[in-house]
């Protein structure tokens, strides 16, 4: 990995009418109103529960929520359109008369899905874990409706991505998926796009890990760049642990993720990764020259 201490050069994205930069990075707290996300701890399963989440993760300094409808884990079943929007509705919606000033990111592949919860429900950031592979109408979506826009890598879909794991090389891969499409995004007009390199989706664990140890590289496609490594199988794995016991190796990663230069980290557990950040800011302040 580079030798490379916190976020030189600082991003910034614009979020209606107003410039938000990074120059400490973000945690986003991950709230989903799904019965089936691989970590129960996230789970939302009626209002009372998604305010108790959405409470808790602001109480501990969340920058932004990121509210799914639709799991995304590896297998995970399918669920129709309607069924996405009705959750998404619902959660959306409790959020927006409790919480009206709270940043909230929207997970979902979907165009239409989109375009409801950004023009109907509030949403601010769409999340995009396909980066426009399974709707083609999303790029253009993201373009008419003006948000900003977390651009992930992957390849098919939750159900095959786990099949999908050929690279020769996967960092350079990756990098120029989202190359290629941070560019048809800019000549769509897409002004505000955050790289996501999709840990834990069509990767296998060594992959993983040499994505993680070659991140800093993408700071070459000059967007933010989001990382979301909560609890998932890369650290519970190998440690031989279940999601439940992997928050101390999430913390570590983190820690490299941010030394990696990422910008935001997406999380189930907001107050530990706010500890993180704390402290590589610190890091990185006394690793600069007298």
């Amino acid at each position: 990995m580079d030798n490379y201490y916190g976020n030189s050069g600082t991003y910034s994205i614009r979020l209606h009418g107003r410039l938000l930069d990074f120059s400490r990075p973000w945690v986003m707290g991950i709230v989903n109103v799904t019965p089936d996300s691989f970590f129960s701890g996230s789970r939302t399963p009626d209002n009372a529960a998604l305010r108790d989440r959405v409470r808790l993760l602001r109480s501990q300094g969340a920058d932004a929520l990121d509210i799914g409808g639709y799991s995304t884990r590896p297998g995970a079943d399918e669920v129709s359109e309607d069924e996405e929007c009705r959750r998404l509705q619902a959660g959306l919606q409790i959020i927006r008369e409790e919480w009206p000033d709270a940043i909230v990111s929207v997970d979902t592949f979907r165009a239409g899905v989109a375009r409801r919860c950004v023009r109907e429900w509030g949403a601010d950031i769409i999340n995009d874990i396909s980066g426009g592979d399974l709707d083609p109408d999303m790029f253009a979506t993201v373009a008419e409706l003006g948000v900003p826009y977390i651009l992930m890598h992957t390849r098919g879909t939750p159900q095959t991505m786990q099949t999908l794991c050929d690279y020769t090389d996967v960092a350079a891969e990756v990098l120029s998926d989202l190359a290629f499409k941070v560019g048809k995004l800019r000549s769509l007009g897409v002004a505000d796009i955050i790289v996501d390199p999709g840990y834990g989706f069509a990767k296998d664990t060594a992959q993983n890990y040499r994505l993680l140890a070659a991140q800093s590289s993408f700071r070459s496609l000059g967007c933010p760049l989001l990382a979301g490594l909560s609890r998932k199988s890369m650290i519970f794995r190998p440690l031989g642990i279940t999601p439940q016991e992997a928050l101390n190796g999430t913390t570590a990663l983190n820690t490299i993720a941010l030394l990696g230069g990422a910008d935001i980290l997406r999380v189930h557990d907001v107050a530990e990764a706010r500890q993180v950040v704390e402290l590589v800011d610190l890091l990185r302040k006394n690793s600069r020259p007298c």
